[in-house]
C-alpha cells in the first residue's frame, strides 16, 4: 500500500535523494517545507505536492491531512543538523514515523528524549545509516566477524571532500549548529566503523580545525586513524590532476578497501528497509552520535601517538580569519 510523505528541509542538498526514494517505494509526497523557494526539484518526483516556505502553515496543513484519511504515515527530515531533533519530535507528535538523516541529534542525551516521545506516541524516529547496506560493506563485516578471535585490523580512514568559502558563512560551518568536521562529513564513516569493527574501547583526537580533523579510534577489531577535511589544499596531487575535487579511501592492512561504487541506491534501499519494518532506529544511530561528540568534545592532543599522515600538513587560516 502506498505511503504518504512529507518532507522538512526541501531545498537541501541531500532532499532530492529522498524525494527519488519516495518515488521508488511507490509512495506520495504530498507536502514538503523550507524556508527558502528554490526547491524546482521538486517538479522531478512530485510536483502536485503541496510546498510551504513558513512552518506554521506547514503544521497547520499536516493537522488538516491528519484529520483526514490522508494522514501523513511518515515525515523524512532533511533539515540543517541542529533542527533534526526538533523536527523529529514534531513528526512524532503529528502522529508519523519519522525518517531522519543522520546525525540524528547532536548531543546524545537528546537520543533519549526522543525515545521518550516515541514510547508517548507509538510511532518510531528512523536513522539513515546507508553504509550499512553498502554491499561490499555487508560483506567486510562478515570477513571482520570470520578473522580470529584475537584479530585487530589496522585500519586507515581518509576522507576530504572540498569545500568553498561559502561553507563557513552556512550552518555548515557553525559547530554549535553542524556539530564541526567530524559529524558534518564523518558520522556515517564513524557509524560504519563502529557497526563493522564493534565496541569502540579508546578515542583520541590529535587535530580539530575549521577545516580538518584527525584522531584515533581504538575498536574491539580495529585500529582506526582517521583524517577528515574539506579543504581542497590537502589532496593528493595525483587526485587533483584528474579534475577530482573529492578523495576517499580506507586501508585496511595497507590493502585499499573498495568501495566507491553502488551508493545511488543506498537511500531507496534505506528506506524500502524502514516501510517493510527493518530500518535502523535511535538505538542503532546512538554509537555514532557518542563519537562525534566525544571528538568535538576532546582537547586536542597534538601529533604524539599513533597520528594519521596527513594530520602533519600545515593548518590554513580561516578564509574569514583578519
Amino acid at each position: 500500500m502506498s505511503k504518504k510523505f512529507a518532507l522538512i528541509g526541501a531545498a537541501g542538498y541531500i532532499a532530492p535523494r529522498h524525494m527519488k526514494a519516495i518515488q521508488d517505494t511507490d509512495s506520495d509526497l504530498v507536502a514538503a517545507v523550507d524556508k527558502f523557494d528554490s526547491v524546482g526539484v521538486i517538479d522531478s518526483y512530485f510536483p502536485n505536492a503541496s510546498f510551504f516556505t513558513e512552518f506554521e502553515r506547514f503544521d497547520r496543513h499536516i493537522e488538516k491531512l491528519k484529520k483526514t484519511e490522508q494522514g501523513i504515515d511518515y515525515v523524512s527530515v532533511c533539515s540543517p543538523n541542529y533542527l533534526h531533533d526538533a523536527h523529529s519530535r514534531f513528526g512524532l507528535r503529528v502522529g508519523s514515523d519519522v525518517i531522519c538523516e543522520k546525525p540524528i541529534v547532536l548531543r546524545p542525551w537528546n537520543i533519549e528524549g526522543l525515545q521518550e516521545i516515541e514510547k508517548e506516541t507509538g510511532k518510531k524516529v528512523y536513522s539513515i545509516l546507508q553504509l550499512r547496506l553498502h554491499p561490499s560493506v555487508i560483506a567486510l563485516k562478515k570477513k571482520v566477524e570470520d578473522s580470529p578471535k584475537d584479530k585487530v585490523f589496522d585500519v586507515d580512514l581518509t576522507y576530504l571532500t572540498s569545500r568553498g568559502n561559502w561553507y563557513f558563512t552556512s550552518w555548515k560551518g557553525v559547530d554549535n549548529q553542524s556539530g564541526g568536521i567530524a559529524t558534518n562529513i564523518g558520522v556515517h564513516f564513524f557509524d560504519m566503523l563502529a557497526w563493522v569493527f564493534g565496541e569502540l574501547k579508546t578515542s583520541k583526537v590529535h587535530l580539530l580545525s575549521h577545516d580538518r580533523a584527525s584522531g584515533f579510534l581504538e575498536f574491539k577489531k580495529a585500529r582506526v586513524r582517521w583524517f577528515l577535511s574539506i579543504n581542497y589544499e590537502v589532496i593528493p596531487n595525483h587526485i587533483k590532476e584528474t579534475g577530482a575535487r573529492t578523495y576517499r579511501s580506507i586501508l585496511i592492512e595497507n590493502e585499499e578497501f573498495e568501495f566507491s561504487g553502488g551508493f545511488t541506491e543506498l537511500h531507496t534501499k534505506s528506506y524500502e528497509q524502514i516501510i517493510s519494518g527493518n530500518g535502523f532506529g535511535l538505538e542503532e544511530a546512538k554509537t555514532a552520535i557518542h563519537i562525534v561528540h566525544d571528538i568535538r568534545s576532546k582537547e586536542p592532543i597534538g601529533l604524539i601517538d599513533d597520528y594519521h599522515p596527513l594530520a602533519k600538513i600545515p593548518l590554513t587560516k580561516h578564509p574569514f580569519q583578519k
